[in-house]
This record gives structure tokens, sequence and C-alpha cells, in this order.
């Protein structure tokens, strides 16, 4: 019995071509900027999206600082971590997260506490996620230091 088989093709990680965006946060709602971030870096808006790979773009989101929580989110909000030891819980809130994003040394590389904590909560909670979340580049300024790989400025609204 001769068939037609149809095979599904699944993307290798030599195949997979990774772009270098902009995203400029000014006046953009947290959670649904970071939801549309994530879909970047997973690869999702690509017709060659595979979900055991890490096939996205890398991302550099710029005016960070000018960011709008709804409501009063940015001081009642509370994200809850914990030390590992008796006693170890710690709470933050938004508010707090933001002033520790304007050190110099969070600067330098590029990560945003509050969107890190933000961020981890929307990606795979395995080494694909512990990747991803490399890829993303955050900085208070509109200012970056990539300019080398000729990113390409999105308009993250026009993204679904």
């Amino acid at each position: 019995m001769d068939t037609i088989s149809y095979r599904t093709e699944f993307p290798n990680a030599q195949q997979v071509e990774h772009q270098w965006v902009v995203i400029d946060a000014t006046d953009q709602v947290l959670g649904r900027l970071c939801a549309k971030v994530a879909k970047l870096l997973r690869g999702k808006y690509k017709p060659s999206y595979s979900p055991n790979m890490e096939c996205g773009d890398n991302v550099i989101i710029i005016n960070a600082d000018k960011i709008v929580l709804t409501g009063k989110k940015m001081t009642d909000r509370v994200y809850l971590s914990y030390t590992g030891y008796p006693g170890g819980q710690r709470e933050t809130t938004p508010e707090v997260l933001m002033k520790k994003s304007f050190k110099q040394h969070n600067q330098e590389k590029g990560m945003h506490p509050l969107f890190m904590q933000v961020m981890k909560g929307m990606l795979p909670k395995n080494r694909l996620g512990r990747r991803l979340i490399e890829n993303m580049h955050v900085y208070n300024g509109p200012n970056h230091p990539h300019e080398a790989q000729n990113p390409t400025v999105i308009d993250i609204n026009k993204l679904k």
C-alpha cells in the first residue's frame, strides 16, 4: 500500500534565524507589554515555531522607566521571594523594584528587576525559559549598547 505521507518539518538550531528587535515601552501597560515580549522571545510570531526550541528573537526594551501600571498596583501589588532559610520570606513591590533598576550594575547588564520578575512568570519554568530570559535586555533610557547588531524598531501595539 503506497500512500502519500506528509511529514511535519521541524527546524533545527542551525536553521533558526534570531533577529534583534527594539521596543519602546513609553506609556505601555507592564503586563500587556510583557505578554507580547514573551511571545517574541518564544518565537510564536514566526511560522517556524517549535515549542521545545529557542527560535525567538532578541528583544531590547528601551524607556522602561516610563512603564505604566494600572490602578494602585505600583504600591499595593506584592511579589514574594524566599531565601531558603527559616523566616526568609521577603516581600517587594513594583515601586521598590523600579528603584533597584536605576543601580549602575543593573543598567550595564540590561537587567531590570521588575521586568525579570514579570517575564519569569510568563516563560516556561525549565532550562528553555532560563535561556530565553537572557535574550531580553531592558534599559531605563532611550539608549542601549546593542547598536552593532542592527536591531529593527517595531511597534508593539501592532502585534496581537
